[in-house]
């Protein structure tokens, strides 16, 4: 790690707390719409097919377009609960504007950050929209640790995809020997960076993968990356 000048961290389940942050934006949303269905059942029913389409969306199956209204279309069928064209897509606006308002960071954040940027230079590398990734950064405080971001969209590419890597790392002006990866997913953030030849750092805060920590470094907790960098 000696030779380690930059750092790129994922956004969503790494830095940014989305599950806590997309159920309360859901909260909000249902009930300023009237939408008459439990915030226990419905986020229930989201949470498996919003990840579905996700993982659909990373290997290029689906679109933006088809994951924001899909998702929502098909948690309410499985509800069955009726809600019109129109109101889906007001719905699907809506609630990334919501979401975007959402400021819970994982514990440590802060703290880790403000630790990293007086060693390295910071960057964050997500598949996540354009328009609401730059606001949860904004939102939450954390933007000006980041010397640059870069998404999907702009990269043209999704994680794990080589491309997105390399595109980050030429927008940092960085080799990939010199930078370090840090996401929660296994195969588009770790192995997706490891194959461009950047280090990595797995975070699993809920410890879901087991896997050789000398193969792939692992923390369950932010801070504990501190004892690595």
């Amino acid at each position: 790690m000696s030779r380690i000048t930059d750092i790129f961290f994922d956004l969503d389940h790494t830095l940014w707390d989305f599950e806590p942050n997309s159920d309360a934006a859901f909260e909000k949303l249902l009930k300023q719409h009237n939408i008459n269905v439990s915030i226990v059942d419905f986020i229930e029913t989201y949470r498996p097919i919003n990840h579905q389409y996700w993982d659909n969306y990373s290997r290029g199956i689906v679109t933006k377009a088809q994951v924001r209204k899909g998702r929502l279309i098909d948690t309410f069928e499985k509800l069955s609960v009726t809600v019109s064209d129109e109101m889906i897509e007001r719905l699907a606006d809506d609630y990334l504007i919501f979401l975007r308002e959402e400021t819970r960071l994982f514990q440590g954040a802060i703290s880790l950050l403000e630790y990293l940027q007086e060693k390295y230079k910071l960057h964050i590398l997500t598949n996540g929209f354009n328009e609401v990734q730059s606001h949860k950064l904004k939102n939450a405080k954390i933007d000006f640790f980041f010397k640059t971001v870069t998404t999907s969209e702009e990269a043209g590419k999704l994680k794990p995809h080589p491309d997105i890597f390399n595109y980050a790392l030429k927008k940092a002006d960085v080799f990939a020997q010199h930078s370090v990866m840090i996401g929660d997913n296994l195969k588009t953030d770790i192995l997706g960076a490891k194959n461009v030849g950047m280090f990595v750092i797995h975070f699993d805060p809920e410890q879901q993968n087991n896997i050789d920590r000398e193969i792939i470094p692992k923390v369950n907790h932010l801070l504990q990356i501190k004892e690595i960098l």
